[in-house]
């Protein structure tokens, strides 16, 4: 075995289950990911362990585990670190340590094991315990991945030259490629995903592997497919993750529609080809660390592009009409087979129908503007499309994330959504003072709401139903001329207040009245 000596920093929940394990006579690692984060400097996602003790003999040395699975694997439960989660909101832990303590709350603890035969390229026909850690690390996909580290001494065991490897910013097998992805299909898109993730090259022996058996992806289920696709649109440079799996050849069985964007010219409004283009929207929404939805809607808003371009002999350019239409369909289409969620697929759908809703505010009404509001579901998507809109034009070249047509845009979204300054918000209506004070239907009933609701904009308390029943006792005792005095007063209360925070929300978005 090859070893060193090196300080990791290891939560103490796990070094007490290695120490656990040793004083029992049993060897024991922290193993894979977590150790290659660790010694990259990163934050890992999860903990394994690895032994030579078997599940029946991990149960009995700890309290609380579960064990359910055909490799071996022993969930072994920190009830210290559940008990602390479980009291977390009376304690006010922080997001940040509860998102830590989630990471350690199960550790898995795995014995050696060796695996044969991938009859289905994914699973192993035969898994069996083996003797020594090295048997265990030689199973593994790739060097920087078969790594193991003792906590309590400090020691790394390396057989694969996987430090190296980190060092140098290298993925590849351990052993021979080809064997380790016809053993394992799934291997073929983790390549790329760890890749894209750790910004590491991909070594020559593997790439070729992946080459060549790029067609074995298509036995893999959706559901695996779509969660490493999703880990490499997440990432920090998906753009560079995309054009690795078309590199790879495995785009094609991913989603063959973003390939057939490869080399579709585009109108003079933009400097790239279609698929260029998709990349470029889509990594500008990584960069500003924006959700999955928009980032899915980033890369399929034009999708269509390529089947719906004609050439105009008028224009002489191309245009693409109904693409954000046809594009709905086929992102819905590309979702559902990639098994996404149902409402990351209602999400971008709407997203990629509406994303052409950008056109000259000076043309566009209000009414229009709620149109758009009410076609993609409310103000949580429309700002989703705000955000689309951004990526869309950085993935057009253009310097900037918004024009002053863009903020313009943004202000009578604002505008539209904003809470009116309306009688309708006061807690007392017309219906209600016509029952109570038998007050007939008529002008004065217009009057007294108006009154009313200057009496609530600039005391916002005095909008409670007691307060405005007292109130309006005293109204309707009024005469018909006290009543249409105080309702000018109410109404030139009520413009002021709105055109205040009109002012506001043009401030805001730093365009000038319209």
């Amino acid at each position: 075995m090859t070893r060193s000596t090196i300080a990791l920093e290891v939560p103490k929940e796990v070094a007490h289950i290695t120490t656990t394990l040793e004083q029992h006579g049993f060897e024991a690692y922290v193993v894979g990911g977590c150790v290659r984060d660790m010694l990259l400097g990163r934050d890992p996602n999860d903990w394994d362990v690895t032994t030579n003790a078997t599940p029946q003999e991990i149960e009995k040395i700890f309290d609380h585990t579960f064990y359910e699975n055909q490799y071996g694997t022993v969930g072994v439960v920190n009830d210290d670190v559940v008990d602390t989660i479980e009291s977390s909101k009376d304690n006010n832990v922080s997001r940040e340590t509860l998102e830590k303590l989630e990471k350690i709350r199960v550790i898995e603890v795995t014995p050696y094991r060796t695996e044969s035969d991938y009859s289905d390229n994914r699973r192993p026909d035969r898994v069996e315990f083996a003797q020594t850690l090295d048997e265990d690390l030689a199973r593994r996909d790739f060097t920087v991945n078969a790594i193991a580290y003792n906590p309590n001494n400090q020691e790394i065991i390396d057989n694969y030259g996987g430090v190296l490897d980190l060092q140098n910013k290298l993925l590849q097998t351990v052993g021979n490629a080809e064997e380790r992805f016809d053993e394992d299909a799934l291997r073929l898109l983790r390549a790329i995903r760890f890749a894209t993730q750790l910004g590491f090259h991909v070594s020559r022996e593997t790439s070729d592997a992946i080459r060549k058996f790029h067609v074995k992806l298509s036995t893999v289920s959706q559901e695996r497919i779509r969660d490493e696709f999703t880990k490499i649109v997440m990432s920090d440079n998906p753009r560079d993750g995309i054009e690795l799996l078309r590199e790879h050849h495995l785009l094609q069985h991913i989603m063959p529609e973003v390939e057939a964007a490869v080399g579709v010219e585009q109108n003079g409004s933009h400097v790239y080809d279609v698929y260029q283009h998709l990349l470029r929207t889509l990594q500008h929404a990584a960069d500003k660390q924006w959700e999955l939805d928009i980032r899915l809607a980033a890369l399929l808003h034009d999708i269509s592009k390529p089947e719906t371009r004609r050439w105009s002999q008028e224009k002489k350019d191309y245009t693409f009409y109904g693409h954000e239409v046809v594009g709905s369909r086929v992102a819905k289409r590309i979702l559902q087979r990639l098994k996404y969620p149902t409402a990351i697929v209602s999400c971008v759908t709407l997203l990629v129908r509406w994303h052409m809703f950008f056109s000259d505010p000076d043309e566009i009404s209000l009414t229009a503007v709620r149109r758009i509001i009410r076609n993609v579901g409310g103000s949580e998507n429309v700002w989703a499309l705000i955000k689309l809109r951004v990526c869309d034009r950085i993935g057009m070249g253009r310097p900037k994330e918004k024009s002053y047509r863009l903020r313009q845009y943004e202000a009578m979204m604002d505008e539209a959504m904003r809470s009116p300054v309306s009688v309708k918000d006061l807690k007392i209506n017309g219906d209600e003072i016509m029952e109570k004070f038998h007050v007939k239907p008529g002008k004065r009933i217009g009057w007294i709401l108006h009154a009313c609701m200057a009496e609530t904009l600039h005391n916002p308390e005095n909008n409670n139903h007691d307060y405005l029943v007292k109130h309006v006792t005293q109204l309707v005792d009024m005469s018909d001329e006290e009543l249409e005095n105080l309702y000018w007063q109410g109404k030139e209360a009520i413009d002021e207040a709105e055109e205040a925070e009109l002012a506001a929300i043009r401030k805001k978005h730093k365009v000038g009245k319209r």
